[in-house]
């Protein structure tokens, strides 16, 4: 059975004009385990390049990190740029427009967690970008 891409499926309604939901195609955007993750800390602290994403979700794979970036840039929500520091070429990743955005629905979304789970009193067992 193939596994259902909702980010594809919703890209391909829309483009077919099979369209009806505005927040569920917010949420294709940024849905992903990791995405929100990244977008914070891009809307926060400003451009990364690869390696210190790598080190800053120490729990992500190579793949996955890979993956869920290309994505975001796919979909205009980050661009990435080549540099060259100390005869080394970095990729950095920063927000587009259309990606800082999405920073106060995100912070929202945080503002919400943290609420809640105070409300609830639970102590997570660790944070995704602990070490």
């Amino acid at each position: 059975m193939e596994k259902l891409n909702i980010r594809e499926d919703v890209k391909k309604r829309l483009l077919n004009g099979d369209y009806s939901c505005s927040k569920e195609y917010t949420l294709s955007i940024i849905s992903g385990k990791w995405k929100i993750v990244i977008l914070y800390h891009l809307g926060h602290e400003g451009a990364y390049h690869f390696n210190e994403l790598m080190r800053l979700l120490p729990k992500i794979t190579h793949r996955i990190l890979t993956k869920q970036l290309r994505e975001l840039e796919e979909d205009g929500v980050i661009y990435r740029y080549n540099e060259t520091i100390n005869h080394r070429k970095y990729t950095f990743y920063v927000l587009t427009s259309i990606g800082e955005s999405l920073i106060p629905i995100i912070d929202a979304m945080y503002d919400w967690g943290e609420q809640r789970i105070d409300a609830l009193k639970l102590t997570p067992k660790y944070n995704i970008s602990d070490d």
